[in-house]
């Protein structure tokens, strides 16, 4: 896993110009034993290897691509997760106001080639707006997940990584639209 990192991270600038050459697979990386201290009933370690992609590798809270090796649940993901009420109500906030920057992203081509949009969301609309509202679809999520997941042949084939790197390309434009649109609110 390091070494298809390291190899990843080679590449990288073909995905993100804003994802420092310096990052070291290790500093991506997630621990592969599992928080025991509230469930005992789970296995001690998990079954796939996991890391993110961000300016501060794996303590990046913006702009991160999520990678998952393991058999059966190998994924790349990106978007805006567990999100915080502020952040959460300003992505809403954007919606209401225009919604068709998201919808021209998760609508492309590129982006539904590899992608679906997922995450938790409401049953019904969010408290302050209508049911009726012409855009509840995109307010009702909580979080804003993109997912691909990519099976075992692929994941074993010696072009993983150009799979990879094409996929998170296809993602990018949201990662870009969530990334801008919580630093221009930061401030």
């Amino acid at each position: 896993f390091l070494a298809f990192l390291e190899d990843l991270l080679a590449a990288f600038h073909q995905v993100d110009e804003n994802i420092p050459p310096t990052l070291q697979p290790r500093d991506l990386i997630h621990r592969i034993n599992r928080d025991m201290r509230f469930n005992k009933d789970r296995p001690p370690y998990n079954t796939q290897f996991s890391a993110v992609i961000g300016p501060d590798g794996k303590r990046s809270d913006s702009r991160m691509y999520y990678l998952a090796v393991g058999p059966g649940q190998s994924i790349v993901a990106s978007g805006a997760h567990a999100l915080d009420r502020d952040r959460l109500a300003i992505a809403r906030e954007a919606i209401d106001e225009n919604a068709q920057p998201l919808r021209d992203i998760i609508e492309s081509k590129s982006f539904q080639k590899y992608f679906e949009l997922t995450g938790e969301q409401l049953k019904t609309s969010p408290r302050d707006y209508p049911n009726d509202h012409p855009d509840v679809d995109l307010l009702r999520y909580k979080e804003f997940v993109a997912m691909h997941h990519f099976d075992d042949n692929e994941v074993t084939s010696p072009d993983f990584v150009d799979k990879v790197v094409e996929a998170y390309q296809a993602v990018r434009p949201l990662t870009d639209y969530f990334d801008r649109l919580f630093k221009s609110n930061d401030g």
